[in-house]
């Protein structure tokens, strides 16, 4: 993929997609998030399967990917917001329509089990996509923060993220100073794309590390089978994100989410810094994937070119 598409920017009055692509969303919990978005300034239509529920999936495979298929289709909408996470959106990756994706380019917006989906979109239709707080899992949340519903802004005027010290604290692992393509996200999902047609790719760019509920041998578990992939010694830079829930179950008998990042990254060539809010944690700060971004571990901070035209 040569040049990537950067969506247009949004407008007051435009319409949204909203999507659940993997596990279901309640109703009235979706419904609290509508506020927010009649703020912003938007309008929104609901995707047909968002409120199915088909075990710990939104509706069918079928149901799930039409619904994407038709908000990105629909003139009308002109970006798309996900309901939740969960899981599923992995489960019909290769028969997403690369090509409608990439002729109607327009803002996706999610996190967590969506990787997937900005992965296969990025690097298959060369769409700049969001990683960002999503309607129901967050927006519709008692502990949404302000600085979370700020970063939607970015989605109306073409503007540089900037994150420093003055968001979170951070440490630098590596020192020195790199640029790159962002991409990444969910670490389980990243590792999930490996031996894929959807693999994702990190030469050169700066990779963005988050995840949830995940102890630290499992997240162990996970960086070991990047770095045995390469991942990890091909990127220009590592962000790290939030690692939420990762109390060990027997603290006694378990090396710290710390001592893991040291073992993966300490002895890595290329900067990398952690503490970064992105993920699942409020605030959750949202970022452009596809476009080019600058860390400076030395300074600790990391700065992203806009994500929209």
């Amino acid at each position: 993929m040569s040049r990537m598409i950067r969506p247009a920017h949004l407008v007051q009055g435009d319409v949204i997609g909203i999507v659940a692509p993997a596990s279901p969303v309640e109703r009235e919990v979706l419904e609290r998030s509508f506020q927010f978005l009649e703020q912003l300034g938007l309008r929104y239509k609901v995707g047909q399967s968002v409120y199915k529920k088909n075990g710990y999936l939104a509706g069918t495979d079928e149901e799930r990917l039409a619904d994407l298929h038709e908000m990105f289709k629909d003139p009308e909408v002109k970006g798309i917001l996900c309901a939740g996470g969960g899981y599923g959106s992995a489960r019909y990756a290769e028969q997403l329509d690369l090509d409608l994706i990439h002729d109607h380019p327009k803002v996706f917006w999610g996190f967590s089990d969506i990787t997937y989906l900005h992965t296969a979109i990025r690097q298959g239709a060369g769409l700049v996509t969001f990683h960002g707080p999503m309607l129901a899992s967050c927006v519709a949340q008692d502990e949404f923060h302000e600085m979370s519903g700020k970063m939607f802004e970015q989605l109306f005027t073409p503007v540089e993220v900037h994150y420093s010290e003055a968001i979170s604290p951070l440490e630098t692992i590596v020192g020195g100073v790199a640029e790159g393509e962002v991409v990444g996200g969910n670490l389980t999902q990243l590792v999930n794309s490996l031996g894929s047609e959807f693999e994702i790719k990190t030469n050169n760019r700066l990779l963005v590390l988050e995840d949830v509920g995940e102890e630290p041998y499992k997240v162990d578990r996970l960086l070991n089978q990047l770095r045995l992939a390469g991942k990890l010694r091909e990127a220009a830079g590592i962000v790290i994100g939030d690692f939420a829930k990762a109390t060990p179950t027997k603290p006694n008998a378990s090396l710290t989410l710390d001592d893991v990042f040291e073992h993966y990254f300490g002895k890595l060539n290329q900067p990398v810094v952690k503490g970064f809010h992105i993920g699942h944690c409020e605030p959750n700060i949202a970022i452009p994937f596809g476009v080019k971004g600058r860390l400076d571990a030395n300074s600790k901070t990391l700065t992203i070119l806009p994500g929209v035209e």
